[in-house]
């Protein structure tokens, strides 16, 4: 009777650990924006946790119109590498206009 609990125990334990997924390493889907005079561009799962510098944006061109098509939030700075008092905290799914200038991102 203590062989077969001790083996279902065990069993259990293994449908648990490959139930659970693993932490992604990365955001999901699409993060797209444009630049220069509208031209669309974006990022394909971004890597989570880390600071982006959007390609493509410049100092006298930022980013404008971002749209966040990923599985995590966005926070998206004015300022390169993550920097400054201007930010925008974006959830998944949410486009925001052209008004909203950017130059650097986080993903959850």
């Amino acid at each position: 009777m203590r062989l077969r609990n001790a083996a279902l125990a065990v069993a259990s334990a293994v449908a648990l650990v490959l139930a659970v997924p693993m932490s992604a390493n990365a955001a999901t889907g699409d993060f797209l924006y444009k630049v220069g005079p509208g031209v669309p561009t974006g990022l394909a799962d971004p890597e989570s946790g880390k600071c982006v510098n959007l390609p493509f944006t410049t100092e006298e061109n930022p980013g404008f119109a971002p749209e966040n098509l990923t599985t995590s939030t966005a926070t998206v700075f004015l300022d390169f590498d993550c920097n400054g008092d201007v930010f925008y905290v974006m959830n998944p799914g949410k486009k925001l206009g052209d008004r909203l200038k950017l130059r650097s991102a986080i993903f959850s």
